[in-house]
């Protein structure tokens, strides 16, 4: 192309390079020209780029890209999430507890064996509010039907009745999965997740109540039914809340729901013995020596008095309401240990009912 008068002459394209480690010790006045992404990673090999003057932020190495199967774990709802701080997860649906408290969760149980659990986590799972429900109802159900003057023994013949075809269908739908997804449907609400591949509750709920109204007097099989229904609740329910603050006295078990099992205990006799009874009197039908605590009781044993010479008399003897709060008091300690202590690893459904009922009548024996 001829050249004109007019025109300009091209300006020269310079491509400066970037300054090399060297190049910025060297620079005048303080100033770096800004370093691109792709310069700072031939200049630092080790991935973590220095920070630049020119921008007055420091960069951090990109952070990895998760998984396409993490990814889709995460986005679908009916996958828990990994555990935070890099955690294994346990695989229970248990409340959320400190490491140290996560024992005292009564039944902790894996996670989706009842859609119904992770459905209402709270509700169901986590307080068990309708299989609470049901156990308390039991105690009142029962005072209902002393009321009506129905005596243990009609009871009994009832409670086997129930008993063997529970245990029957808990028999055939552990050998068969069709029969055992249909009960987990219908009775999911009122199970624990342990019961899928265990024996139902209630089996044990059923035996425990049959064994302590059939070979116990009346009032003392009664007040095993109740501190069963009643002391057992408190337990769980106190223990799961504030189980955390209290000091672990084994695993599944704290002092606050002993506390609350001796406490509720301790008023179960004092309105059962103390109310309920005086209030209904005596049934016709009441067999002979159906009452064992009658408003009195021994300081000493009778073998004792023999031993050392004491005449039987008065002295000795408390009545009203001081014997009424000794009673009281054994009562609710006779309940916590019951629900306390672990008998082979047998349901508490059972051992509850069962222990009360010998510790309440070895100590009206001894002192009644």
């Amino acid at each position: 192309m001829p050249s004109t008068p007019n025109n300009v002459p091209e300006t020269p394209r310079v491509i400066s390079p970037s300054p090399s480690l060297s190049d910025r010790s060297d620079a005048r006045d303080g100033y770096l020209a800004p370093t691109t992404r792709s310069a700072a990673r031939r200049q630092n090999p080790s991935g973590v780029s220095e920070e630049s003057s020119g921008s007055g932020r420091s960069r951090s190495p990109p952070e990895s890209t998760p998984s396409r199967s993490t990814r889709q774990r995460r986005s679908n709802p009916m996958i828990p999430a990994s555990p935070p701080n890099g955690k294994a997860s346990n695989g229970f649906l248990s409340p959320k507890l400190p490491d140290g408290a996560r024992d005292i969760s009564r039944s902790p149980s894996p996670l989706g064996l009842i859609p119904l659990h992770s459905r209402y986590r709270n509700f169901i799972h986590r307080h068990e509010i309708p299989r609470k429900l049901l156990h308390v109802s039991i105690g009142f159900l029962t005072l209902g039907l002393y009321s009506r003057g129905v005596q243990t023994l009609q009871i009994t013949p009832v409670l086997f009745s129930a008993l063997v075809p529970i245990a029957v269908t808990d028999i055939v739908r552990h050998r068969s999965e069709k029969v055992n997804k249909l009960y987990i449907r219908c009775m999911g609400a009122l199970m624990r997740e342990t019961e899928v591949s265990g024996y139902n509750g209630v089996i044990w709920y059923l035996l425990g109540a049959y064994v302590v109204l059939r070979f116990f007097p009346k009032d003392v099989g009664v007040m095993g039914v109740l501190l069963l229904s009643w002391c057992d609740t408190a337990a769980s329910t106190f223990g799961r809340i504030y189980g955390r603050y209290t000091p672990r006295l084994r695993p599944g078990k704290s002092l606050a729901g002993t506390l609350a099992a001796w406490a509720v205990g301790v008023a179960t006799a004092a309105s059962f013995w103390g109310w309920f009874v005086p209030y209904m009197g005596a049934f016709p039908n009441d067999p002979q020596d159906a009452f064992m605590f009658t408003g009195r009781l021994n300081l000493l044993p009778d073998c004792v008095r023999g031993l050392i010479g004491m005449e039987p008399s008065s002295a000795g003897v408390i009545t009203g309401p001081l014997a009424l709060g000794a009673m009281s008091v054994v009562s609710g300690v006779v309940a916590a240990g019951s629900e306390f202590i672990d008998l082979w690893g047998w349901d508490d459904n059972l051992t509850i009912p069962v222990l009360s009922g010998l510790g309440l009548w070895g100590f009206l024996k001894v002192f009644g």
